[in-house]
């Protein structure tokens, strides 16, 4: 039997408490090698059914496994930059759950969740690790649902006193509204530099294709986890915060360093640091006012330990429903 857990099922298990040091765990080990994660195959999707004969979305597999765990998973995802126009999400994805030592399939999540619940897990780790003071005052650029998982996390691992949410578009207000509704002390601003200036931790989770504050708002001692930028043309940060920071750690390093905000500058990837060896304590902050980034493209890694803990939680609670494939 199969455990199907829905997007409801998946919203009510998940923890971010909880699951941020799963996700800790499975990056650490994948600093140490101890993780398969092969290439993500992605592909164009829907040729022939549209009218102009052209793909209509991008198609993408992401599989892992940490060694020594249960289970292996794959995450299968769909991209459709048109669904916003239909009422749809941008991004769908499931996960399918199986057993390392048999093979045989134990859970098919609805992916979602899993996947902005881990992505914000590595802002509120990054704060966690490397915000300078005691609280943090918490610049977001962005609006949409990652901006406030990252806000989500930033506010269960530290002591958050306030969050700036900017966006070009109404967005922001809506942002705020409901990230006040969970308890944050969150206010929508009117402009990027209002966001992050006195800030000492600045996230950045939009789809940008250019810079989406200046340089130098940036606070001495501020922390930068960029989030949105996973693609050669997508860029969020300036070449001068980058001019700026005494050092810059990665989830995966050698992705990272094939992202606009890399390009832009004379950064390659022997010059990231695998943001592991923060989480292992080898390397961190040395002084309270350089300044910090994180970027991160995400990993199946964190997928595959995200799902286990949310397909173990939601057995014991008796949540989703059995079927036989």
């Amino acid at each position: 039997m199969v455990l199907v857990l829905g997007n409801e099922d998946v919203a009510d298990v998940l923890d971010l408490a909880t699951l941020a040091p799963v996700v800790e765990h499975a990056l650490v080990k994948q600093g140490a090698g101890e993780v398969e994660r092969p290439e993500r195959p992605h592909y164009p999707v829907g040729e022939g059914l549209g009218e102009d004969d052209e793909p209509l979305g991008t198609g993408l597999a992401m599989p892992a496994y940490v060694h020594g765990e249960p289970y292996f998973a794959t995450k299968l995802v769909g991209v459709h930059e048109d669904n916003p126009n239909r009422g749809l999400p941008t991004i769908h994805a499931q996960i399918v759950l199986a057993d390392a030592r048999t093979g045989e399939p134990v859970s098919v999540l609805d992916g979602s969740h899993v996947t902005n619940a881990r992505t914000g897990c590595v802002g509120g780790l990054a704060a966690r690790e490397l915000a300078a003071g005691d609280g943090v005052t918490l610049g977001v650029l962005g609006a949409g649902a990652q901006a406030r998982w990252q806000t989500r996390a930033v506010d269960a691992l530290t002591d958050l006193d306030e969050a700036r949410i900017y966006s070009p578009s109404d967005s922001k207000e809506a942002c705020a509204s409901d990230l006040r509704e969970d308890g944050v002390d969150a206010t929508a601003v009117d402009s990027p530099r209002e966001a992050v200036s006195g800030a000492n931790v600045v996230v950045t989770a939009t789809t940008s294709t250019e810079p989406v504050f200046p340089a130098d708002a940036l606070a001495d001692g501020a922390l930068v986890v960029a989030v949105g930028a996973y693609t050669a043309e997508m860029q969020e940060l300036e070449p001068a915060v980058f001019d700026r920071a005494s050092r810059v750690f990665a989830d995966v390093p050698e992705e990272v360093a094939a992202t606009g905000d890399l390009t832009a500058t004379d950064l390659d990837e022997s010059d990231l640091i695998p943001f592991s060896a923060v989480l292992s304590g080898e390397r961190g902050r040395e002084r309270d006012d350089e300044i910090l980034v994180v970027e991160s493209v995400g990993s199946a890694v964190m997928d595959v330990a995200a799902a286990t803990e949310v397909y173990e939680t939601a057995r014991e609670q008796g949540r989703g429903s059995e079927q036989s494939l």
